[in-house]
C-alpha cells in the first residue's frame, strides 16, 4: 500500500471562502505512525483542486467577462441591483456567492433606513403607525428576484457536484474490481499489464469523491494494485526499472516539498502541498529498503508547513483581534465628537476635521474578525452619519437666521437711505439715532454680507451727518478745544514714569483713562485717531506692570472695548465678541464637568495619581479661566 489519503473538504463551496473562514481549519501535524508510507492525521484539510474541464466548456469561460473588484459600500440601491443583475448572469455561482451575499447585505441596509426615514415622515404627519404602508420599490423587488433565482442556481450546483462526486466514486471501485478481475485473464503478460496500466490513468483521471469514502478507495485500490504486481510476478529488469522510476518522482516530490518550508506565501504553499500529496499517491511504489526514508522525509517537509500554516493564521486572529480593538477605540472617539456640545461654526470645522482625519485612519487598519466586521462598520457608519446630519440641521438654522438678520438690516438701510437727504436736522438725527440702536439689536448676518450691509447702512448714516456738519459752517469751538485736550493729555501719559508701586501706577493710569472719557467730543475727523493712540500709551503702561494675568487681562480687554466702541459697525462687533465669549464659556463649563467625572474613572487605574493631579491642574485652570471670560461678559453687558 503507497499512500493514504490527506483527507479533503466535501463541501466544495468552501474552497471558495475567505482567508476568515479557513481559519479554523488549518492542517493537524502529520501522524508519527512511521508503518505507513503516507499516514496522516484525519482532521488536515487541503484546499481541493479545480476540477478538470472539458475542451468545450474551457472554450465558453474564455468568451466569459473577468470579474472586476468593485467597492460596493459606495454604491446606490440602484447600482448593487445593476451589479447583481450582471454577476449572475454572466458569472458561475461558485465564483460570486460572497459577492451576492455583500450586495444582499449593503442593499437592505440602505433599503430599510430609506424606508425608516419614510415612516418617521409620516408618523410626523400625525397618522397612525399602523397605517403606515410601505411603497412598492421595484429595485427592492427585482433584488429580492434575482437573490431567490441566484439560491435555486446555487442548490442545483451543489446538488450536480455531490451525483458527480457519487458517479466518480462508482467509476473508481468499478475500475479496482477490474483490476481485481486481472489476476484471472488469460493474455500474455504485456498485455495485462498494458490493460493494468491503462485503469491506473482512468482511475487518476476520475474526479472528486465523497470525502468519508476516500480512504476505503485509495486502500482498497493500492491492495489490489500490490496484489496485481504479486501476481503477475513480472520480471526483475521491469519490476526495477517502474521502482527506480516512482524513486526519482518521489525523491523530486520531496525535494519541492522541502522548498516549500522557506517560502512566504504560507497560504500558497500549504495549497502546493497538498497537489504534491495528491500526486505521490498517484505515483507507485519504490523498493523497499528505501519506502520507509523517503516516506519520512516527506512526511517530515509536511510537518514544518504544517505548522507554518497553522502558526499564520494564530497570528492572522491575533491581527484581526488587534484591528477590532482600534475600530472600536475609533468608534468611541467619533461618539464622543458626537455628544459633545458644538454651537458655533468654526466648532463644527475643527470637529469635522477630527473626523475626517478618524475616517482616514480607518481605511488604514484592516479587516477585523468575520463575525465582528460588519458590526463594527454599521456601528462607525452609524455614528459618522449622525455627525453630519447633526451638522447640516445646525447650519440649516443658522443659516436661515443669519438671512432674517440680513432680511432686517436691508429694511433698516432703507429707512436710513430714505432720510439721508433730509435737512430736518434734529428730528431727522433722532430718527436714525433710534434706527441705529434697533441696528444694534439684530445679530450677525453671513459674513460674505456683513461687510457691505454695514458700509451700505454706514454710508447712508454719515451722508446725513456730514451735511449736517457741514451745515454749521465750522466745528463747534468747544470739540476743538476738546480736541486741544486730549493731545495735551496723551502727552502726558507717553511722559509718564511708572512708580515702584504697582497699585500707585494703576491708580494713576485709571485716573488718565478717567480723565479722558471726561473730556468731551472732538471733531468727528479726529476721534478715531485720538482714541486710538490714547488707548495704545495707555497698553504700553498697563504691560510693563508686575500685575497677576488676571488684572492685566481685564485691563487690555477694556482698552479693547473701547476699541469696538469707536470703530465702524460697533454694535455687530461687541455682539460678536459678547457671543464668542459665551460660546468660550459654556465649552469650558462642559469640559470641567467631564473632567470632574473621568477622575473618578481614573482612581483605579495604574497611573492614578499622576492623572488625577493632570486633571486636577486641568479644573483649577479651567474655574481661573471661566471667571475671567464672566467678568469680560459682564464688561460688554455694561456698554448696552
Amino acid at each position: 500500500m503507497e499512500a493514504n489519503d490527506l483527507s479533503k473538504s466535501g463541501n466544495e463551496e468552501q474552497d471558495l471562502n475567505s482567508v476568515e473562514n479557513t481559519e479554523n481549519k488549518t492542517p493537524e501535524n502529520v501522524s508519527s505512525d512511521t508503518n505507513s508510507e503516507t499516514s496522516v492525521e484525519e482532521t488536515s484539510k487541503p484546499i481541493e483542486s479545480v476540477e478538470e474541464t472539458t475542451e468545450e466548456t474551457a472554450k465558453v469561460e474564455e468568451e466569459k467577462p473577468e470579474l472586476d473588484k468593485v467597492d460596493l459600500s459606495v454604491l446606490s440601491r440602484e447600482k448593487l441591483v445593476d451589479r447583481l443583475r450582471y454577476i449572475t448572469r454572466n458569472f458561475e455561482v461558485l465564483q460570486i456567492k460572497d459577492e451576492v451575499e455583500d450586495i444582499k447585505s449593503i442593499f437592505y441596509k440602505i433599503y430599510h433606513a430609506e424606508l425608516a426615514v419614510l415612516k418617521e415622515k409620516f408618523l410626523e404627519s400625525g397618522e397612525p403607525e399602523e397605517n403606515f404602508a410601505p411603497p412598492i420599490d421595484h429595485f427592492e423587488s427585482e433584488a429580492k428576484a434575482l437573490i431567490k433565482d441566484f439560491k435555486a442556481k446555487k442548490s442545483e450546483v451543489a446538488h450536480k457536484i455531490e451525483a458527480e462526486k457519487e458517479a466518480n466514486l462508482v467509476a473508481k471501485y468499478e475500475i479496482i474490481e477490474a483490476i481485481k478481475n486481472l489476476l484471472n485473464r488469460q493474455e500474455s503478460l504485456n498485455e495485462t499489464f498494458h490493460d493494468f496500466r491503462e485503469l491506473q490513468q482512468q482511475f487518476h483521471k476520475i474526479g472528486q469523491i465523497p470525502q468519508a469514502k476516500v480512504r476505503d478507495v485509495w486502500d482498497t485500490y493500492n491492495l489490489h494494485v500490490e496484489n496485481f504486481y504479486d501476481y503477475v510476478k513480472i520480471n526483475k529488469e521491469l519490476r526495477d526499472l517502474d521502482l527506480k522510476k516512482n524513486l526519482v518522482l518521489k525523491t523530486e516530490l520531496c525535494e519541492k516539498a522541502e522548498l516549500l518550508i522557506d517560502e512566504t506565501a504560507v497560504v500558497n504553499s500549504f495549497k502546493t502541498l497538498q497537489k504534491y500529496h495528491d500526486r505521490w499517491r498517484e505515483i507507485g511504489p519504490v523498493p523497499k529498503e528505501l519506502k520507509d526514508e523517503l516516506w519520512e522525509r516527506f512526511k517530515a517537509a509536511t510537518t514544518k508547513i504544517n505548522q507554518k500554516h497553522q502558526e499564520y493564521f494564530e497570528g492572522l486572529k491575533v491581527q484581526l483581534a488587534a484591528n477590532l480593538e482600534a475600530k472600536t477605540k475609533l468608534c468611541e472617539e467619533v461618539e464622543e465628537i458626537v455628544a459633545g456640545k458644538i454651537e458655533s461654526p468654526k466648532q463644527w470645522e475643527e470637529k469635522s476635521k477630527q473626523l475626517i482625519a478618524i475616517q482616514q485612519k480607518w481605511k488604514t487598519i484592516g479587516f477585523a474578525p468575520k463575525k465582528d466586521n460588519n458590526t463594527i462598520y454599521e456601528r462607525f457608519r452609524g455614528v459618522c452619519d449622525k455627525f453630519f446630519e447633526n451638522k447640516r440641521t445646525f447650519f440649516k438654522d443658522y443659516k436661515n437666521e443669519q438671512s432674517d438678520n440680513y432680511n432686517k438690516k436691508v429694511e433698516l438701510c432703507e429707512l436710513a437711505e430714505q432720510l439721508k437727504d433730509s435737512t430736518e436736522w434734529r428730528k431727522t438725527s433722532e430718527a436714525l439715532i433710534k434706527i441705529q440702536k434697533d441696528w444694534k439689536q439684530i445679530g450677525p448676518v453671513p459674513r460674505r454680507q456683513s461687510d457691505a450691509i454695514w458700509h451700505r447702512f454706514r454710508a447712508a448714516c454719515d451722508f446725513f451727518f456730514d451735511n449736517k456738519s457741514k451745515n454749521a459752517n465750522k466745528a463747534d469751538a468747544s470739540q476743538v478745544a476738546n480736541l486741544d485736550k486730549k493731545v495735551a493729555l496723551i502727552a502726558e501719559v507717553k511722559a509718564f514714569v511708572n512708580k515702584e508701586d504697582n497699585e500707585e501706577t494703576f491708580k494713576a493710569l485709571q485716573a488718565f483713562q478717567k480723565q479722558f472719557s471726561e473730556i468731551g467730543h472732538v471733531p468727528y475727523k479726529e476721534k478715531d485717531n485720538v482714541n486710538q493712540e490714547f488707548r495704545n500709551e495707555i497698553n504700553k503702561h498697563f504691560d510693563s506692570l508686575n500685575m497677576d494675568e488676571y488684572h492685566k487681562n481685564v485691563q487690555k480687554f477694556r482698552n479693547r472695548i473701547e476699541n469696538l466702541k469707536n470703530s465702524g459697525n460697533s454694535d455687530d462687533k461687541v455682539y460678536q465678541e459678547r457671543h464668542k465669549l459665551q460660546l468660550k464659556l459654556k465649552q469650558l463649563e462642559a469640559d470641567i464637568t467631564t473632567w470632574e467625572n473621568n477622575i473618578g474613572f481614573f482612581s483605579k487605574s495604574k497611573n492614578a495619581d499622576s492623572m488625577l493631579k493632570d486633571f486636577q491642574r486641568k479644573i483649577e485652570n479651567g474655574k481661573r479661566s471661566i471667571e475671567l471670560l464672566k467678568e469680560k461678559i459682564k464688561m460688554l453687558n455694561r456698554i448696552d
